[in-house]
């Protein structure tokens, strides 16, 4: 199962480097393109359960990296939610 992390852009111009077991994150997201964090959240959370679910029919067990990412990614974005107008960039896949 390829790994694939991916850079982050959040409302305040931080970078993070997040991390994804599949590569099902490039199916959610286009680089460069801003999202409303809202939006951000929901397709990080679709395409991480879908590659924790990837690992699952694979090995046997849900990915835990997965849902660290997402957790964080969630933490993360609760920051930023009395902005309506925050939105969250990927920047690019590595």
């Amino acid at each position: 199962m390829p790994e694939l992390r991916f850079e982050v852009r959040w409302p305040d111009d931080t970078i993070t480097l997040c991390y994804s077991p599949s590569s099902t994150i490039r199916d959610a997201f286009t680089p460069g393109q801003p999202y409303p964090l809202a939006d951000f959240v929901r397709r990080s959370q679709a395409a991480l359960n879908l590659a924790s679910e990837r690992v699952r029919q694979r090995y046997g067990y849900a990915c835990s990296s997965a849902a660290h990412q997402l957790s964080e990614i969630e933490r993360r974005a609760s920051q930023y939610q009395t902005d309506p107008a925050a939105t969250v960039t990927v920047i690019r896949f590595t």
